[in-house]
């Protein structure tokens, strides 16, 4: 298997400066890049310029700038153009598909936040020995970083990167062959429901609260952000230190409530995997779940619009992407790799207004009349509607068979 390790560094004064400049250097050579490909679509001529060919000028780059480009990691300067050249293949494929195409755009500094070498020892050597107590990261143009190793590295490491969030920075490994660690078999299975009012609920009947991290941030993050657009538009050399400051309590907010809610989902996960061999829930499409409501032009007024209940979506996407179904679900299938547990995604269409029971499968709207309550028309059958939508994942899923309540 393969997996990726994070771990916080520890530069000095002096190293904290020399990973700035390592970053402003390798977002100049991206966004020169970008630039000689722009030029050369816009030529007459049409000249199309590839990944091989800007990879063949990077000896020429770092001789005529050596103190600029010539120090850093060819490797890894290489590791940037495959960036750029990933970001034109994806916006080509959007082209073709029909897809919002998304021009590649040009980097700020506070925009270009990792580097990333290609190959342990080539330009970066990560030195973890059980003798030494102290764990560093030699980066070529740095030196040797402390790191913060929390916990051990397995596996053969493949690529190190290293990144910036805040003011703090990371070394990230990417390691291959990565033994499995099974948990011993429990011989329980169930089926999950993810929703709003619950974060999931099992096919026994049992709930997990949902934290709800961003609405209980909303408050804080708006001041902040108030404060932030209370500063005038200038250059970004000219910003003053008071709206540097404000800027970044809004980074650090967003931050931490996306580390609440991997910490939420790390969590939750391991407390499934360690109750339950096979987990069935639903193939979610997220987003297209949070899409905004079309408009619905109105007949019999020019340029008028009829209701379309936009500010309810808009509610419940919030609340959707607040949630982390999407975050969760990604932990708890690499866990359940790992573990050497199962995961089955089945359907989700109806499976809150489909009847449980074994002689009636009825499927209707009308059997959930509220969002906790669900009530067959049919045979009238009543349960919460939550569980009932994780006893239909796991029926499809085939874990359980219908029931007769």
């Amino acid at each position: 298997m393969r997996r990726a390790y994070k771990f916080l560094l520890r530069p000095t004064e002096c190293q904290t400066r020399v990973l700035t400049e390592m970053l402003a250097d390798h977002c100049s050579l991206y966004n020169g890049a970008l630039q000689e490909r722009r030029d050369a679509y816009r030529h007459p001529s049409k000249t199309s310029v590839k990944y091989g060919t800007q990879s063949a000028q990077l000896k020429e780059i770092r001789a005529f700038d050596p103190e600029r480009q010539g120090r850093w990691s060819f490797s890894s300067q290489q590791a940037t153009l495959r960036r750029l050249d990933k970001a034109f293949a994806a916006f080509f494929r959007r082209v073709r598909s029909g897809e919002t195409p998304g021009y590649p755009r040009f980097r700020g500094t506070s925009w270009f936040d990792t580097v990333e070498f290609p190959k342990d020892g080539d330009g970066c050597r990560w030195d973890s020995t059980p003798q030494d107590p102290v764990t560093r990261v030699r980066l070529q143009g740095v030196g040797h970083v402390r790191v913060h190793q929390h916990r051990p590295v397995k596996g053969r490491v493949k690529t190190v990167s290293v990144k910036r969030e805040g003011r703090r920075w990371y070394v990230i490994l990417s390691c291959d062959d990565v033994p499995a660690e099974p948990l011993l078999a429990t011989g329980a299975t169930c089926g999950i429901d993810m929703g709003v009012v619950h974060f999931l609920t099992t096919s026994e009947g049992e709930h997990v609260p949902n934290p709800r991290h961003g609405k209980r941030s909303a408050d804080a993050l708006a001041r902040a952000q108030r404060a932030l657009k209370s500063f005038p538009k200038v250059r970004r050399d000219k910003r003053s230190a008071r709206h540097r400051r404000a800027v970044e309590k809004v980074a650090v907010l967003h931050r931490r409530v996306r580390r609440q809610r991997v910490d939420h989902a790390h969590k939750t996960a391991n407390t499934m995997l360690a109750s339950y061999d096979v987990i069935a829930h639903e193939r979610l499409s997220i987003a297209n779940m949070v899409r905004a409501s079309k408009p619905k032009p109105d007949p019999e007024r020019y340029s008028g619009f009829l209701s379309n209940g936009s500010t309810a979506k808009a509610g419940l996407n919030k609340s959707v992407l607040d949630a982390g179904w999407g975050v969760f679900l990604g932990i708890l299938a690499y866990k359940a790799e790992s573990a050497g547990r199962g995961l089955i995604p089945v359907d989700p269409r109806n499976s809150s207004r489909t009847c449980p029971r074994r002689h009636c499968g009825h499927v209707s709207a009308e059997n959930r009349p509220t969002q906790q309550k669900f009530q067959c028309v049919s045979c009238g059958y009543t349960a919460n509607a939550d569980r009932v939508g994780a006893l239909n994942v796991a029926i499809r899923a085939g874990l359980v068979l219908p029931h007769v309540a």
